[in-house]
C-alpha cells in the first residue's frame, strides 16, 4: 500500500487512474491542476505522485522542479503526450523517476508504480515485505506471523505496511494520519490508538516478541527482532 497523489486535469482519466489504484489497495488523492498539487505536496507526505505534463497554470514540469527544489522525496511519474526524446529527458532531469507516454494502459501505470516502490524498498523480496516472522504481501493483501495468517481491516493493513517499510522510526499519531489517511477521510489520534491496539492484539503470537512499541509522549514504531530487547 502506498499513499499516492494523482495530478491530472482530465476528469475521466483522473477518475480511471484513481479507481484502478484504489482497487490495488493504495490510499489515493487527486487534484486537477498544478497549484493544488503543490499545496497538497507541501501539506502531506506521499509515496508516489503521478503528474500530467500539460496542466492548467503550472505545468507538470514546473510542479516537479519546485517540489524537488524544496526537498520533496516522493517517487514521481510523468504522464506525457510528448513523444520527443529531448522532452522526456527534460522531465527526467527535472526530477521525475519515470514517465509514461499517452495514450497508455492503466495496467502499465500500475506496474510501473509497483516497480518503483519495489526498488525503493530494500526489504521487499519478490512481492513479500518481511521483518522477523511477519510477512506482508501487498499484492494479495495477506499477512502472516510465524506461518499463522492474520486478518486485518484495511486501515490496520495500511498502518502495518507503512511501519514495516520504515522500521525503528518513531511516528506520531499526526504523522500516521498524514501518511495513511487521505485528506477527505475522518481521522484522529484516538482512531490511530485504537487501530494500533487492535494490531497488537492480532499480531500477538505465542513465543514471538512484541512488534509495535510505544515511545511515550512521541508515538509508535515497529521494532526489528534484533532490537526487541531494548
Amino acid at each position: 500500500m502506498a499513499k499516492i497523489l494523482v495530478v491530472e486535469d482530465d476528469p475521466d482519466v483522473n477518475r480511471t487512474i484513481c479507481t484502478a489504484l484504489v482497487y490495488e489497495h493504495h490510499t489515493v488523492e487527486s487534484v486537477l491542476d498544478g497549484a493544488d498539487a503543490l499545496d497538497r505536496m507541501k501539506a502531506y507526505n506521499y509515496d508516489v505522485v503521478v503528474v500530467d505534463w500539460q496542466l492548467p497554470g503550472l505545468t507538470g514540469l514546473e510542479v516537479c522542479r519546485e517540489y524537488r527544489t524544496n526537498g520533496g522525496k516522493a517517487l514521481m511519474i510523468m504522464l506525457t503526450g510528448r513523444a520527443k526524446l529531448t522532452e522526456k529527458e527534460e522531465g527526467l532531469d527535472a526530477g521525475y523517476d519515470d514517465y509514461l507516454t499517452k495514450p497508455f494502459d492503466v495496467r502499465e501505470l500500475i506496474a510501473r508504480i509497483r516497480a518503483l516502490l519495489r526498488r525503493a524498498s530494500s526489504r521487499i523480496t519478490g512481492n513479500v515485505l518481511a521483518i522477523g516472522s511477519v510477512k506482508l504481501e501487498p499484492n494479495t493483501y495477506r499477512v502472516t506471523r510465524a506461518g499463522k495468517e492474520i486478518k486485518l481491516v484495511p486501515k490496520e493493513f495500511a498502518i502495518l505496511e507503512f511501519l514495516m517499510r520504515h522500521p525503528n522510526i518513531v511516528f506520531s499519531c499526526e504523522a500516521l494520519m498524514s501518511r495513511v489517511w487521505t485528506a477527505d477521510e475522518e481521522s484522529s489520534p484516538e482512531i490511530i490508538r485504537t487501530h494500533i491496539k487492535n494490531l497488537r492484539k492480532k499480531l500477538d503470537v505465542s513465543g514471538e516478541p512484541e512488534l509495535i512499541s510505544t515511545v511515550h509522549g512521541v508515538g509508535y514504531r515497529l521494532v526489528e527482532p534484533a532490537q526487541t530487547s531494548s
